[in-house]
């Protein structure tokens, strides 16, 4: 028996679409944003497409985050660049190895702190202290001192400047984040969907594939998850007795911030306009300074290598594109330097980039990047620089 065109018709309007990695990307400068691209499906069981506006867990952009709001406890006297964080977080911080070198607010925000990662012992389950991850010796670097310009890339860094935070404030790091970066921008954006996202950013969060399809974060079905934080399995999800400070990883100030690109955008314009009615000149000249540079042997990025993506690095932002000995790391391919920092988690590549110069930019992101994704003429992987072409092709 023959099948009817209609029947054809109707077979094709049923049939699921073809999933396609979420990619978006936003141009801005002072004055304007714009998005420029948007493709691909954010949920794949609800089939919907991706937007600028949907939330994505942005990777180690927390970071850049994160440290906007301790650069506003320092403009309000609360906190210190320079101080020993030991006297912020109540017991002694110190490389066993070296242990008459103190640790800064400074050091650890530039990755020259001393402490490795060691494998993924920067996530520290509720119920555990950060002071008895801490006392682990596989996250101390026993060769290279504090402040002694050696450079290793380690999210481990951020729980303790989180810590360090909560002790401050005397609020939850989410919480605090929330009050002194995310809605003063009008953000609806937060870390580890705790404060700051709204009921829709559930709704329109952007789930995470990898590159196999597998579900990797974020498939909330509508509503917040049961548990926002890490705990070991079986273990309850119980907040209670809990002491601010004890454990800053819970939030993931190194890279569980929820924003869409929209609102990365936003905060790209105001590093655009040099921190202006957000930061004062000062703290906005020392974030984006670079503290460290590149010389060939000085440092490790986060893959345990010295490949030229790390070259410049401020406290928290990445400079991109200066060249040097070495560097590999001008993703737009045009010479002209650029600060932000890039994000790569759970099979997302993404980047806020701007031009401090004449003040444009661009937040992007991709997902379902495969782990041996290829690296394109940069240090940065190819499916990057394409983004970053395709986005450009948009603007002009």
């Amino acid at each position: 028996m023959k099948t009817s065109w209609l029947a054809v018709l109707t077979l094709i309007i049923a049939a699921p679409a073809v999933a396609r990695p979420a990619t978006v990307a936003v141009a801005f400068d002072r004055q304007a944003i714009r998005p420029v691209l948007a493709e691909g499906t954010a949920d794949r069981t609800a089939q919907r497409v991706v937007t600028a506006d949907d939330p994505v867990r942005i990777a180690s952009i927390s970071k850049l985050v994160t440290t906007l709001g301790v650069m506003r406890l320092v403009d309000q006297g609360k906190l210190d660049l320079d101080r020993d964080v030991s006297d912020y977080l109540g017991y002694p911080l110190r490389n066993p190895a070296f242990p008459n070198r103190p640790i800064t607010l400074r050091l650890l925000l530039s990755h020259q702190s001393s402490l490795i990662d060691g494998g993924e012992l920067y996530l520290v389950p509720l119920g555990v202290t950060l002071r008895e991850r801490l006392a682990d010796p596989r996250v101390w670097d026993a060769v290279h001192a504090p402040g002694s310009g050696w450079f290793h890339y380690t999210n481990l860094n951020f729980p303790v400047v989180a810590s360090v935070v909560e002790r401050v404030t005397g609020e939850r790091f989410d919480v605090a984040m929330s009050r002194l970066v995310l809605k003063p921008l009008r953000l609806d954006a937060c870390f580890n969907w705790g404060a700051g996202c709204s009921a829709d950013a559930y709704r329109r969060a952007v789930v995470l594939y990898r590159a196999s399809g597998e579900v990797a974060r974020d498939d909330l079905k509508g509503s917040p998850p049961a548990c926002p934080v890490y705990v070991r399995e079986g273990d309850a999800c119980r907040f209670h007795p809990y002491t601010l400070g004890d454990n800053g990883a819970l939030w993931s100030p190194q890279g569980g911030l929820r924003i869409s690109m929209q609102g990365l955008a936003r905060i790209g314009q105001m590093l655009a306009r040099g921190g202006k009615g957000f930061l004062s000149g000062r703290a906005f000249a020392e974030m984006t300074r670079p503290q460290w540079r590149f010389n060939g042997t000085n440092g490790l990025g986060e893959d345990g290598t010295a490949s030229g993506f790390f070259c410049a690095y401020g406290l928290a932002v990445q400079t991109i594109g200066a060249g040097g000995p070495g560097c590999h790391d001008d993703l737009f391919g045009d010479g002209h330097l650029r600060i932000g920092h890039s994000g790569d988690a759970y099979g997302l590549k993404a980047g806020l980039w701007l031009d401090p110069k004449t003040g444009k930019g661009l937040a992007f992101f991709t997902t379902a990047v495969p782990d041996n994704e290829p690296r394109g003429r940069s240090a940065f992987t190819k499916r990057e620089e394409d983004v970053v072409r395709h986005a450009a092709r948009q603007k002009d």
